[in-house]
């Protein structure tokens, strides 16, 4: 009996010890952590901040960030159901406990030895989740632990019970961009709160968790599980009745994506601002009800993203079909729940077997029939709910293939049927240059369960495709102020983020040369009529090996004028002309264009384009031969409004092209506005010679394609890269600059040429764009004048010698004459004074 009292001394002693220990770590956590504390009084006056919204230069919205599908709800507006849900799902206690579950905090604490001092799930109450979504970071360490406790303390004390539950509510995320349970009910559902049914509301309520893995648009299979727990919780608390939850858990998935659309697709261009914004402005960028007008032109832009778009999908269809983007998918979710994981889904798991046999049954209950196609297929619908278009390409999964026909489910059109005609271009990729066999059947091609990309033709047929493993830009600007009209920063923003029109630095190929040329022109050191030897070039690069630079046709022809070498982009005579000018006077006269320096290599390569550039730099450069030589910069910001009284924080005034102005002009009005005017970086009278030089690109050169839109005011450069890499065009008119690239992420060979894959993108683009339109061509400079040469010398004739070819010039850097070929007395005796030639007398 001695021993038994002694042991219940001890054991009390022992766990007052524990509690007075306790109760003094707690006391001197305070202590030491309430100094730093943000004050929680501060979220009784608790705004929800407007997002960030990115629009067209004309108000129509093409980007929305941050916190942006929030709707915010009062306690008393959410439905009891919603409330239970939440209170089973995340804190059973919560109505109860003064802030914290002491249950919840030493499971913690056990996870948190185990760890070595990493918070694994936290034992967190939905008051320590108020605490750390308004007030701290969510790094899960343990001192941030102890703030949360300590700030939910001190919350439950300053605000009631519904208080803190319509702050959680309002704040959560929840997956698909959609904050607090109002957002997540339109998101999902498409509904107001109050009228969604028990399952869906226990779906919502199953997101806080992991709005990513419990998904039910990501992954219905393992969101069922989620929300039948959810359920079974419900009926064990005593919220519903075994009949409710019995109906409840065997309903089917039937979420679906919801959201506001952009009025017009500009996400590389949203993506920017954003970018923008958050330099500006920081973390209140997303919640400070920011507006940003961009210059993109909303008719303009459409055009962009088409073309490119048509461009890289006819270039794929060119090169040969690289099999299914998915396989072997199942038809039911009953099938997909079969093989799903269950990682993350232990704690659910573990209460009770029935919750994964009624998500098993609520999987059955899901079953969907379409018309035309036997069995249940709600996993596939499932999976192309949850799959996005890319650019014009629409998922869909193969039901049957079956002799020169494939069947395929797709998203809004049910069982749909692809002809032959839409499948027989599909012989398999084997490399950029080589193809397969063409396919004998539509089973060659793809068969049941696989998913494929299918596009809609012009006469409502449907054509086998996919996802293209060629990337391009576009890049269209106003060449008078800079500004960025449109913007295609790849195939589909949804396929990849990465812009290549200003991240993507690639060689610029040929369409570096014009720069080269017009250095040449302007220093008055050459003229459009020089005559330059397209010969073999032999040079010591610094290597090991000798430099021997070659032309894209193999072929050399011998000496001729800058006009039609240009035309035909010889490279040879473009290496000697930057030769003659020297690298070092290029390089300063190209910084004017934009370039920097730093970008260009110092070496002769620099003739070839070798220096790598983004898609934008170029358009740039290009803008400045297309206003005549003033060095505009380029700009996508217009201006930058507040949301709430729409109060102007920053408008642009950049510096603009004018060729109207006198010399010494500082500033121009424009609607209104003053502008400062560019610096004019280049002779007027050389950037129109060239101008007319790379007309002659479009009538006879590279780029006859150009020809198809019946436009005299259009000129440009194609540009090809070493082994075919990079494909280029870039051309304007007065009022319109684009360039186009097309090239693969990975840098290899695309085996094609910039005339093939890239000149039909800026001709779609161009022709939609300028549709319309008058011809804009520059006003010729007085200081332009026309003289007869000799097409094989490029020297000028005397008015006396017949022939030639009538060419531009400054009139400070005419060629000489063309000397006599026969003696003065020679012409004198036939009759024919002042030719000069043997054909005049012979």
């Amino acid at each position: 009996m001695t021993f038994l009292r002694t042991l219940i001394v001890s054991l009390f002693f022992l766990i007052v010890s524990l509690v007075g220990a306790t109760a003094l770590a707690v006391v001197g956590a305070a202590i030491y952590f309430a100094p730093g504390l943000p004050d929680v009084r501060q979220l009784q006056d608790f705004e929800l901040h407007t997002p960030l919204r990115i629009f067209t230069q004309d108000g129509k919205l093409i980007g929305e960030f941050g916190e942006e599908r929030r709707m915010a709800i009062n306690f008393d507006e959410i439905p009891q159901d919603m409330i239970n849900a939440l209170i089973a799902a995340e804190d059973a206690s919560y109505f109860d406990h003064a802030g914290v579950d002491p249950r919840g905090l030493a499971r913690a604490a056990f996870e948190l030895v185990q760890s070595g001092g990493t918070i694994q799930s936290g034992g967190s109450t939905i008051t320590m989740q108020v605490a750390r979504n308004y007030m701290l970071t969510l790094d899960q360490t343990f001192t941030r632990k102890i703030r949360e406790i300590l700030l939910a303390l001190q919350m439950e004390q300053v605000l009631n019970k519904e208080e803190i539950f319509e702050l959680y509510v309002n704040k959560i995320f929840l997956g698909n961009r959609a904050y607090g349970i109002a957002a997540a009910a339109e998101t999902y559902y498409d509904k107001p709160l109050a009228e969604l049914n028990l399952a869906q509301t226990a779906m919502i309520a199953g997101l806080p968790k992991a709005p990513s893995a419990f998904n039910p648009l990501a992954n219905s299979e393992r969101s069922l599980i989620r929300r039948n727990w959810i359920l079974f919780r419900m009926r064990e608390l005593g919220y519903i009745d075994d009949a409710t939850y019995q109906v409840s858990v065997q309903d089917p998935v039937t979420a679906r994506r919801h959201y506001t659309q952009a009025e017009v697709d500009a996400a590389y261009v949203s993506e920017m601002a954003r970018q923008y914004a958050v330099e500006r402005f920081g973390d209140d960028a997303y919640t400070g009800g920011y507006r940003i007008y961009t210059t993109i032109d909303s008719e303009l832009q459409p055009f962009a993203r088409q073309a490119l778009a048509n461009g890289l999908t006819a270039y794929d269809l060119r090169h040969g079909w690289r099999g299914p983007e998915q396989r072997e998918i199942a038809a039911s979710l009953v099938e997909a729940q079969e093989q799903t994981a269950t990682q993350g889904l232990e704690e659910e798991l573990s209460e009770s077997p029935e919750i994964r046999q009624t998500a098993r049954q609520a999987a059955q209950r899901s079953q969907t029939e379409v018309e035309g196609i036997e069995g249940d297929v709600s996993n596939w619908v499932q999976v192309l709910e949850r799959t996005p278009n890319y650019g014009l390409l629409q998922p869909a999964i193969v039901v049957e293939s079956s002799g020169r026909e494939m069947q395929v489910l797709t998203r809004n059109d049910g069982l749909q049927t692809i002809g032959w005609e839409g499948l027989n271009w599909a012989r398999p990729y084997l490399s950029p240059r080589s193809r397969g066999a063409a396919p004998s059947s539509a089973e060659e091609i793809a068969v049941r369960g696989d998913m494929v990309r299918i596009i809609e033709n012009e006469d409502g047929s449907l054509r086998l495709s996919q996802q293209p493993d060629t990337e391009g830009s576009l890049v269209a600007q106003d060449p008078q102020t800079g500004a960025i009209l449109a913007l295609q920063g790849g195939f589909d923003f949804n396929a990849s983020k990465f812009n290549r029109a200003v991240q993507a630095r690639r060689q610029s190929g040929s369409i570096f040369k014009p720069f080269i040329y017009l250095a040449a022109l302007a220093e008055g050191e050459m003229n459009a009529a020089s005559v330059v030897n397209d010969s073999p070039v032999v040079l010591d690069d610094g290597s090991n090996s000798l430099w021997r630079p070659v032309n894209s046709s193999r072929d050399f022809q011998g000496p001729m004028r800058l006009r039609p070498a240009l035309a035909r982009s010889r490279n040879l005579v473009t290496i000697r002309v930057l030769q003659t000018m020297g690298l070092d006077y290029t390089i300063n006269f190209l910084e004017g264009f934009g370039f920097s320096p730093a970008q260009l290599p110092r070496g002769l390569s620099l003739a070839l384009g070798s220096a790598s550039l983004t898609p934008m730099e170029m358009t740039n450069a290009y803008a400045v031969l297309a206003n005549g030589g003033f060095q505009v910069s380029p700009w996508f910001i217009e201006r930058v409004t507040r949301d709430d009284d729409n109060e102007l924080i920053d408008e642009a005034t950049p510096q603009v092209a004018c060729p109207s102005c006198t010399e010494g002009q500082e500033t121009v009005e424009i609607d209104g506005r003053e502008y400062p005017i560019a610096k004019r970086v280049a002779d007027p009278a050389a950037v129109y010679i060239l101008r007319d030089m790379l007309r002659d690109v479009i009538t006879s050169g590279t780029g006859r394609g150009a020809l198809s839109l019946n436009r005299e005011d259009i000129v440009g450069k194609t540009g090809t890269t070493n082994s075919q890499r990079d494909a280029w065009f870039a051309g304007f008119n007065s009022n319109l600059v684009t360039t186009v690239w097309v090239g693969k992420d990975s840098n290899e060979t695309i085996a094609e040429y910039g005339s093939n894959a890239a000149l039909p993108i800026w001709v779609e683009f161009m022709g939609d764009a300028l549709d319309g339109t008058p011809n804009a061509v520059p006003e010729r400079p007085a200081t332009v004048v026309t003289a007869r040469v000799d097409p094989d010398s490029g020297q000028r004739l005397a008015d006396g010698q017949s022939g030639g070819i009538t060419e531009l010039f400054h009139e400070d850097h005419l060629p000489d004459y063309q000397q006599r070929r026969i003696s003065r007395e020679l012409e004198e005796a036939s009759g024919s004074e002042g030719s000069g030639t043997a054909e005049s007398i012979f």
